[in-house]
């Protein structure tokens, strides 16, 4: 299982269901003046925000590098691949990546991945991403945190240093036998300051505005044309 996949199994233990449907009223209010009729969603998860566009008429198709989530997609019917977004095919007028998918890429990473998002968009196409303020990191995301139910209990130890903020998942599953299954993995997640974003070859930073998902402008939105 990778890391990637255990978050996966995890997430419906964090609490992150209201976060998570105030970013996607947020990207949609944003999508909502432009004509947008083709949208490719990387880092899809289990596919809420594309079953919204695809309620607005969008064309919708998901990527996402946990084949956890991308089973689920594909269960509902949506258009999801678990791959690299340089290997999906065609291009779109929008490109999302919602809640912290670029924080999952270090610079080098970063730079790679947003080469790849102009190469999937038309002409005059918009990339919209989020990503986490250092206060973001240093004094909302760092720290413990538990939560459990009658079959699961999880355990979530964040350190921010240098940058990085380690999240170290311990997930217990309870069996029929009344045995627990233990997974543990670390995700690392990287602090990226505004001037990497001002700078790229084939995007254009168009529009930054902070926000607050759980606290004082703890997030970052990001809007991008291609060059």
């Amino acid at each position: 299982m990778t890391n990637l996949d255990l978050y996966a199994k995890a997430e419906h233990l964090l609490g992150i269901e209201e976060a998570t449907e105030a970013l996607y009223d947020l990207y949609r209010s944003e999508l909502d003046d432009k004509e947008v009729k083709t949208l490719l969603d990387v880092g899809c998860g289990r596919g809420g925000f594309m079953r919204r566009m695809i309620s607005d008429g969008v064309t919708c198709k998901g990527v996402d590098l946990s084949s956890v989530m991308i089973a689920e997609c594909k269960a509902q019917g949506l258009d999801a691949e678990c791959i690299d977004v340089a290997h999906v095919g065609g291009k779109y007028d929008a490109v999302v990546s919602i809640f912290d998918v670029l924080n999952f890429l270090n610079e080098e990473e970063l730079l790679i991945f947003l080469n790849s998002i102009s190469e999937k968009l038309n002409d005059d196409g918009i990339f919209i991403a989020d990503i986490n303020t250092r206060y973001g990191f240093s004094d909302v995301a760092e720290g413990t945190m538990s939560s459990e139910n009658e079959k699961e209990f999880l355990s979530v130890d964040a350190t921010f240093e240098n940058d990085e903020l380690a999240t170290k998942f311990t997930l217990f599953e309870k069996n029929d036998d009344g045995s627990y299954t233990k997974y543990q993995d670390t995700i690392i997640q990287y602090f990226h300051k505004i001037k990497i974003f001002q700078k790229l070859d084939n995007l254009k930073l168009i529009e930054k505005q902070n926000f607050s998902l759980y606290d004082t402008e703890d997030k970052t939105l990001l809007i991008f044309k291609k060059k």
